[in-house]
Order: structure tokens, then C-alpha cells, then sequence
């Protein structure tokens, strides 16, 4: 089986680090010693036939291979099987679970391989890159270790494997478990075996508390649990950051140059996350990441927002290009950093708004939102309402040109018109006031300049003529009703335009790059929830039943997905994917007691 030929990956992590392994059982990305760290295991964006950048424990003779993850855990499990019957177990994880009062999540993985039957040959190559693929490490070895050196921040494989069979990367028969445990250049406080036993055990019960108290519905639970795990897992515990993907570079369609990297976050995805986790009831993560929010607005108050910021806001994400790394299947360029954080998105605003409003709302939370929030907030609705009509890049972020977009006006709509509900919350009868005028402003421009008579339907900037996704968020935000006829009008150009099959394009006119190719999958769990918003629901719910087959065999989205062939492209696993399908399983699901009390 080749490398890199799909996105049947599965993902582990703890909430520091993270990596994805094929359906062989190959690591073929980790990005160290974090999220957006450098990519040491870059098998995923070497090419096809390229060894390099991976950690790969192989089967003698391998004729078939399954996959799955232990019941409610980040705990992956690969099986293997060679011609003769010999099968082996690949245990992968990375240690989370709670110690001395705190999480423990050490920047390790932990690789356990068992015989299941026969007598299993087994070949293992570990073969980190650093620099961005650039730079092949020192390798030297000690009695039960090997150790990458290259820069500052070496890393150390700690086993109970025969040492000389991994120097040499020849074959050995597999007589009884064999344990890995890779992290930084420190030596392990005991045996390996048991070290990695104790690890596998306490994080599965870490993960299965963690599942236990979720919120979930009736219908489709091991969809929203796999897709609240993955998004668990794309959290940078540390600053509460959740980033948009683990990946860089995974192409949106093939050979089409739409090549970014996701290994940050964007506030355009903050309210929708914030939705996601207050339904499932996850509110430490919540929490966790609206105080990220509340860093990055506490980095320039009163000075309009970037787009994106890395894990750690206020680092620079300036753009480059990976020369060493040809790219998923050759597509490259492969891109590190985002030159999206340059860009003015007056939208952001709006979200950081709408995300931290929960604070105010919630009585689940132990430390609501009170005067001195809502005046940081202010400083925010401050800028939505100058900004509010004014030209910028838009949410789909196009590089060559700027318009007056009508997303990005009925974001800063929401701004003061959350504002002003605030406000009314925290007695500030003023304040309130203040608010809703400047709300009403911007939604009377709006509704005056965003609705086209010609198209029967509002359009993507004020004035102009085009359709696109976005604008089926406009019931969704509350700016207009889900039955109001302009809504109605709207929703019908928008499925005309942008539907291929049982799919939604984000817009279908060319950008910086042409006409897009491929389905932007959160655009199709915004239009399957406005179906279900106007009374469409058997159809919403077809359509979401379709797009789950969609997922990989772990259950897994990336961004995009081939209309004609439901094959995954774009970064790799998507938050935003994970996320709508967390929000549409949530309103399309039969109620418990419907389903289980009445009969199902």
C-alpha cells in the first residue's frame, strides 16, 4: 500500500500534540512539540514512493489491514494480517488523563505492538525530518533508546525492542509485545512495558469519563462523540486555542494550488465552535477557549482584529514556502504560516461577540461574564460599527479583490445587536440603547443595499450580484427569520447556484484561482440546517445521512469533499466539519423521548 494516497487517517492526541496514522499503521504526521510545531513526521506531504518523514511499524508479507478506535477514546487500533495468518495489533495513543490534581499530557506517543497470531514478522523504520523536511537528524542509540538530534529539541524513542534490528531496520519475529514511547530527550522512570500499560489504561478511562458526560442525541451518538473527541483533540489545552486542522498544505482540489495551512485558528469559526461545545455540554473546553478569545482581544483593544492567530496569539504567521516537501501526491506548494492573518475580515468582530455573549448566558459556568467584559466587548462593537460597511476580504478570504461583504456587515450586525442584549442582561439601560441604534443602523443598509430585486434574493456584498454559501447564515445569526420570504427567496438562488448532487459549493464564481472544484462540507451542514429551519426537514435529514458517508472509515471530515466521487480533500481532520456535524446531528435528531419512550 502506498503512502500519502488518501485521507484515511486516523487521529490521537492530549490536547498538546497530535498525529495521524494510515490504515497500515504508519505515522505519517506529527508536528512537534505542538500543534503548529515543525512537522518532524512529514510522510503525509513527501510524496507517494518517499520513505522519509514517518514512523512505520510493517508487517512481513501484509495482505489486509483494519482499523478502528476503542470504544469512546482517542485510542486508535490498527490490525494487520500477512499471507500466512500471522497478525499483529498496533496500539497507538498519546498519555492524557488526570494526575496530582491536574491533567497530565506530556509531549509523548505511545506505539504498543502485540502478535495476535501465528509468528509475525515485523519491520520498524523511524525516520524523523526537522526543519520542514529539510534536515535529516543525527540518529545514535544507547541500550533501549534511539535519539534524533538535529537543533535544539531533540527526541528520544524509548523501547523494549531489540536496538540493533532498529539501527539496522531489518525484519524480527514478534514472539511477545513490544512497546515505544516517543517524546522529548528524557530517560523514562522505569519499564517501557509497563510504563506504556499504565499510559494506555489511564487514558482510556480518561477518555471514556470524558465522553460520559457529554450531551448527545438520540440518533447518530457515535457520530457527534467521534466528531466531539476530534475536536477535543484539535485544542491547544495550554491557551484554549482550537485550531482549524492539524495539517498544512492538504489541497482543496487536486493540482488546484488552494494549498493553506489550518495548524492555527480563525475567529470566523469561534461562535460555531462555542455552539458546538455548549450543546454537548463540554464547557471546560468552552471556557478554555473563549479566555483564548479574550487574549487575542487583549492584544491590541480597540484596533481591528486579524483574522487568524496562532495558538499562542500574538505570534507572527508569516507565509513560506516548504521547498523540501513536495506536497500531498506531489500537489504542492506546501505553505507554513498564513498570509490570511495580513487581511482585513470585518467579520471577526462579530464572532468574537457572538462566542463570548455565552459568558453572559450561561449559568452552568462558574465565572460569568459581567461589567468588565462587556466593556472589553465594547471596545469590539466599537469597531464592527465603523467597519460594518466598508470593503474587505470576506470569509472566504479572497487575496486580489475587496467588497463590501454581507457577511461581514451582518456580523458587525450582531456585534451590537448582541451587545445590546448584554446590556439589557447587566441593567444598562444606556448602554442598550446605544446599541440597538447602532444595530438598526447597519441592518437597514443592509437590507436596502444586500437585496438584489433582479435575483429575488440577497447576495453576497451590498450592491452586488453574486450568490454564495454565506448568506444562509442570515437566519441563523437572527438577522432575518428562517419564514421570512426574503430568507425563503434566498435559500432557493442559493440551492440552484451552488447545489452539485448532495452537495454545496461555497460560491461558483472564479477567485485568485480560479472556479472552485470540490464542496466546502461546512456550506452543506449550513444548508442542511436552513432546510430544516424552513420545514424541510426529511430532506435536511437525507442529506445529512449523506454526507456522514462521506466520512472516512474512522469517521473523520476534512474541509472539502469531490461532489462526483465523495472523496476527502483540504487539511485534514476539519474543526468546522466536525463541528457541523455536531450542530446539525443536534437538531435533526429525535428527541429522546420521541425515539426511545414512544417508540422508534
Amino acid at each position: 500500500m502506498k503512502r500519502g494516497q488518501n485521507l484515511d487517517l486516523g487521529v490521537i492526541g492530549n490536547c498538546v500534540i497530535a498525529a495521524l496514522v494510515d490504515r497500515a499503521g504508519r505515522l505519517v504526521w506529527l508536528c512537534y512539540p505542538r500543534l503548529d510545531g515543525d512537522p518532524v513526521f512529514c510522510g503525509l506531504l513527501r510524496g507517494e514512493d518517499d520513505e522519509e518523514g514517518m514512523f512505520e511499524i510493517a508487517l512481513e508479507d501484509q495482505v489486509s489491514g483494519s482499523q478502528h478506535y476503542l470504544h469512546n477514546t482517542a485510542v486508535l487500533v490498527t490490525e494487520l494480517a500477512a499471507a500466512g495468518g500471522a497478525r499483529i495489533r498496533i496500539t497507538d495513543f498519546m498519555p492524557r488523563f488526570k494526575q496530582y490534581g491536574r491533567i497530565f499530557r506530556p509531549m509523548q506517543l505511545v506505539r504498543r505492538v502485540e502478535p495476535l497470531a501465528g509468528s509475525p514478522r515485523i519491520r520498524v523504520r523511524i525516520r524523523p525530518l526537522f526543519d520542514a523536511g529539510r534536515q535529516r537528524p543525527t540518529r545514535t542509540w544507547g541500550s533501549n533508546h534511539l535519539r534524533f538530534v538535529a537543533g535544539a529539541s531533540p527526541l528520544r524513542v524509548t523501547t523494549d525492542a531489540p536496538i540493533a534490528y532498529l539501527t539496522e531496520e531489518m525484519p524480527f519475529m514478534l514472539d511477545g509485545p513490544v512497546n515505544f514511547i516517543l517524546g522529548p530527550d528524557e530517560t523514562l522512570p522505569g519499564s517501557v512495558g509497563a510504563i506504556a500499560r499504565d499510559f494506555q489504561e489511564q487514558t482510556e478511562e480518561y477518555w471514556l469519563d470524558w465522553t460520559r458526560f457529554l450531551s448527545v442525541p438520540f440518533e447518530w451518538q457515535d457520530a457527534v462523540i467521534r466528531a466531539a473527541i476530534t475536536l477535543k483533540l484539535c485544542s491547544y489545552e495550554e491557551t484554549g486555542a482550537i485550531v482549524a486542522a492539524l495539517t498544512t498544505s492538504i489541497p482543496e482540489a487536486p493540482d488546484s494550488a488552494r494549498n493553506w495551512d489550518y495548524r492555527y485558528c480563525w475567529l470566523r469559526d469561534s461562535y460555531f465552535t462555542v455552539q458546538a461545545l455548549n450543546r454537548l455540554g463540554a464547557t471546560r473546553t468552552m471556557e478554555d477557549f473563549i479566555r483564548y478569545i479574550g487574549n487575542v482581544v487583549a492584544l491590541a483593544p480597540g484596533e481591528q482584529l486579524r483574522p487568524v492567530y496562532g495558538v499562542v496569539p500574538g505570534l507572527p504567521l508569516e507565509e513560506r514556502i516548504a521547498e523540501a516537501l513536495p506536497g500531498y501526491r506531489g500537489m504542492g506548494p506546501v505553505r507554513l504560516g498564513n498570509q490570511a492573518a495580513e487581511q482585513v475580515q470585518n467579520d471577526s468582530h462579530g464572532h468574537v461577540v457572538l462566542a463570548a455573549a455565552q459568558m453572559f448566558f450561561d449559568q452552568r459556568l462558574p465565572r460569568p461574564g459581567g461589567l468588565d467584559l462587556f466593556r472589553r466587548l465594547e471596545a469590539e462593537g466599537e469597531m464592527a460599527a465603523r467597519l460594518a460597511l466598508t470593503p474587505d476580504a470576506g470569509l472566504w478570504e479572497y487575496r486580489g479583490r475587496q467588497r463590501v461583504h454581507t457577511h461581514s456587515a451582518v456580523m458587525c450586525w450582531a456585534a451590537c445587536d448582541r451587545l445590546a442584549k448584554i446590556a439589557r442582561h447587566l441593567g444598562l439601560a444606556e448602554r442598550a440603547e446605544h446599541w440597538q441604534r447602532e444595530a438598526e443602523r447597519i441592518r437597514e443598509a443592509v437590507l436596502a443595499r444586500a437585496w438584489s430585486p433582479e435575483r429575488e434574493s440577497f447576495v453576497e456584498s451590498l450592491g452586488g450580484s453574486d450568490i454564495d454559501a454565506s448568506l444562509l447564515l442570515l437566519q441563523e445569526v437572527g438577522f432575518v427569520a428562517a419564514g421570512d420570504p426574503r430568507f425563503i427567496k434566498t435559500l432557493q438562488a442559493v440551492e440552484k447556484e451552488l447545489r452539485r448532487g448532495h452537495h454545496l459549493f461555497r460560491y461558483h464564481a472564479k477567485d485568485d484561482f480560479g472556479a472552485p472544484e470540490t464542496a466546502f462540507s461546512i456550506c452543506t451542514f449550513w444548508y442542511i440546517d436552513a432546510l430544516a429551519a424552513v420545514g424541510r426537514r426529511q430532506e435536511a435529514r437525507e442529506l445529512f445521512e449523506n454526507l456522514l458517508r462521506c466520512r472516512n472509515h474512522l469517521g473523520l471530515l476534512s474541509e472539502d469533499v469531490d461532489p462526483e466521487t465523495g472523496e476527502l480533500w483540504g487539511n485534514f481532520p476539519q474543526t468546522y466539519s466536525m463541528v457541523g456535524l455536531i450542530i446539525s446531528a443536534m437538531r435533526l435528531s429525535k428527541s429522546w423521548e420521541e425515539a426511545f419512550w414512544r417508540g422508534w
